[in-house]
């Protein structure tokens, strides 16, 4: 595709494809912009308020027009709006001439239904705000059962209350969704002629299955081969392919078989863990670096730049997968244990530390290092029995002290220079 060049001259103008409700601005913030972020977002609204009093089509506009209004550069811009692009909320088209001109079609939001049960938007939704946001959501946007055993229906057609009339038909505008265009390299005669007719029923190769197959294989970053495998295995005793155990096969596949690493071990803190911006203090900044910093940036930081070793990625992916902490508290589990063990990450010493933050409910950086700090207390107090003398073991710089007023020794300065520059 050529390379487009976007300027803050370059006209555009926006037109309406579909209808935007009050619910769809609602799914929009809480389903969306996990995603896509609040730029996306701003963008979304700002051009639907460049539309007509009809809603129909806007006047000419140039893109220095939304630099003034969004207060941002037009690379940003062009980033935000690739982002409504990729999740089916716009369709851009571009001519060239003196003056270049963009038509930006607007789409409306998928329904929470259709959200939560689309196979790629419901994935990216989960990993960005952790377990516990996505089952908020998930309960908020649930449907309400009530109970109508005792009751009878007396709902009144509408023939029968209103009398037909010769008034002409008028076309509403409808509501559009755009689905999600992903390009796929996935080769279905190969997967074909790789699993025999007697093993595969060929029917259960339908439009939906081909469409997930292509979203697994998007998500998981699966070629033809490897799909094969998967589908081999997941196959029923009539050959038909099994929607679910194909699913569970393949988030198997990606993360305890393949070379390749989730996401996850890339992601940082999630935006609404994190703590309030504005504390400058040396544990706030230190606070900072955990919630910022992905837990493979961090672990590759304790290597100096080095890469980790696979058995200690492998231990990123049991602490981020298995146990569900969450990135920042990861971060805090690493710097402990590190300090704490001689600079060595034991799975066992590992693993006992990271259940029990997992049962203590922590889920920021705050809490586990207050936990950390508690727990080294009862220990050098006495309070655990198992432990005979006191633990005079290294500990974090950002341990038990007020690293505002307290001297800290050189090579506590050196540790705290280190973890800040990180």
């Amino acid at each position: 595709m050529k390379l487009i060049t976007i300027l803050p001259a370059d006209q555009y103008v926006v037109v309406n494809k579909t209808i935007l409700t009050e619910v769809d601005k609602k799914n929009l913030i809480n389903l969306y912009e996990p995603i896509i972020g609040f730029a996306s977002v701003s963008l979304y609204l700002t051009l639907w308020s460049d539309l007509d009093r009809l809603e129909i089509m806007s006047r000419d506009f140039t893109h220095h027009h939304l630099m003034s209004i969004l207060k941002c550069r037009i690379d940003a811009i062009k980033q935000a709006r690739e982002s409504l692009e990729a999740v089916g909320l716009m369709k851009t088209y571009y001519k060239e001439g003196d003056i270049n001109s963009y038509v930006y079609e607007l789409y409306s939001p998928l329904s929470a239904s259709e959200f939560f049960n689309n196979p790629i938007l419901n994935i990216v939704l989960y990993n960005n705000v952790g377990e516990e946001e996505y089952n908020y959501l998930k309960k908020m946007y649930r449907k309400v059962n009530i109970d109508l055993k005792d009751y009878i229906d007396i709902t009144k057609p509408m023939n029968e209350v209103f009398e037909s009339t010769n008034m002409p038909v008028v076309e509403a505008r409808s509501r559009e969704v755009l689905p999600l265009n992903i390009v796929s390299d996935i080769d279905f005669d190969l997967i074909l002629s790789s699993i025999p007719k007697g093993i595969l029923n060929e029917k259960s190769l339908n439009k939906k299955m081909k469409e997930l197959i292509i979203n697994l294989a998007f998500i998981y970053d699966l070629d033809t081969l490897k799909m094969v495998e998967l589908i081999r295995i997941s196959l029923n005793e009539k050959g038909s392919i099994e929607k679910e155990a194909l699913r569970k096969n393949a988030r198997k596949y990606y993360q305890f078989k393949s070379g390749a690493l989730p996401t996850l071990v890339y992601r940082s803190q999630p935006e609404y863990l994190k703590m309030p911006s504005g504390d400058n203090s040396k544990k706030g900044r230190i606070i900072g670096v955990f919630e910022n910093t992905s837990p493979y940036d961090f672990l590759k930081s304790k290597y100096h730049g080095s890469n980790p070793t696979n058995r200690d990625l492998k231990l990123l992916e049991m602490l981020m997968i298995d146990l569900e902490l969450n990135p920042a508290v990861v971060n805090v589990l690493i710097d402990y244990v590190l300090k704490k063990n001689n600079n060595k990450l034991s799975v066992n010493y590992v693993e006992t530390i990271a259940g029990q933050w997992k049962r203590a409910g922590v889920k920021t950086a705050r809490e586990a290092m207050d936990l950390a700090e508690k727990e080294h207390k009862k220990m050098q107090n006495g309070n655990d029995k198992k432990r005979v003398k006191k633990d005079a073991a290294p500990i974090p710089v950002w341990f038990d002290k007020n690293l505002e007023k307290a001297e800290i020794s050189d090579e506590e300065a050196k540790e705290l220079e280190e973890l800040l520059k990180i």
